[in-house]
């Protein structure tokens, strides 16, 4: 993670959307070529040889993938297609698939740094409710909890979604990569899916990607 990038205000450079803060992509990626003019950044294609698409289907749903490759390191980002709601758009035509991957571009940039105290740490879930081990696959039904309500608000593909993260996201802790679960943990930028995660996670998984979010917010005051 680059420390030139974790010093650069983005306060002049967010536009606040309902509860959530977005940056500008162009803006982002000056200041990464700023930092590396060698920095590279590229969509992940999917599908059979030949007739790749710059997406991956879940149903009639889309997520795009991004990486962003500065000084050697590389950091990945996914998102799903979103309407102005933040709910999965069904059958998203090319423009919205553009725009989600410009935005999973700039997160992709933030998981080095830049701006990435929009997302550490200050919107991790307080609770802490006692819940079941470790999972290391998706379940055949969702954990019971005190935000069960939560998820059962969701929409059927929105809370599939939900169950690709927490199987992501346990794989990954299970492999003792708590970076990778805060990474993927940041993606959902809804504030009801995000709960709806967090309640699906395992007690010890939410413990170690809160306190690695607070290690995140100590390292941007050291910096600053």
């Amino acid at each position: 993670m680059s420390n030139d990038l974790l010093k650069v205000s983005v306060n002049e450079h967010a536009e606040k959307k309902g509860n959530l803060t977005y940056l500008s992509w162009a803006w982002a990626w000056t200041e990464v070529l700023k930092a590396d003019s060698q920095a590279t950044w590229i969509v992940h294609t999917y599908g059979p040889q030949g007739s790749e698409q710059p997406c991956m289907w879940i149903g009639d749903t889309a997520m795009v993938h991004t990486s962003v490759t500065i000084k050697g390191l590389r950091r990945e980002c996914l998102l799903p297609v979103m309407d102005h709601k933040n709910n999965a758009v069904k059958s998203p035509d090319s423009r919205k698939i553009s725009d989600a991957i410009m935005r999973c571009m700039t997160k992709a940039i933030s998981m080095h740094g830049l701006g990435l105290y929009i997302y550490a740490g200050e919107d991790l879930p307080e609770s802490e409710n006692p819940v079941p081990a470790k999972v290391t696959a998706v379940p055949a039904t969702f954990r019971s909890s005190p935000t069960m309500g939560v998820l059962n608000s969701l929409a059927p593909d929105r809370q599939a979604m939900i169950a690709d993260y927490v199987e992501a996201i346990a794989i990954r802790f299970n492999k003792d990569d708590v970076m990778a679960c805060f990474e993927l943990y940041s993606e959902l930028e809804d504030v009801e899916e995000k709960t709806a995660l967090w309640s699906q996670l395992d007690s010890k998984c939410r413990s170690a990607i809160k306190k690695y979010g607070e290690s995140l917010k100590s390292q941007l005051k050291e910096a600053a």
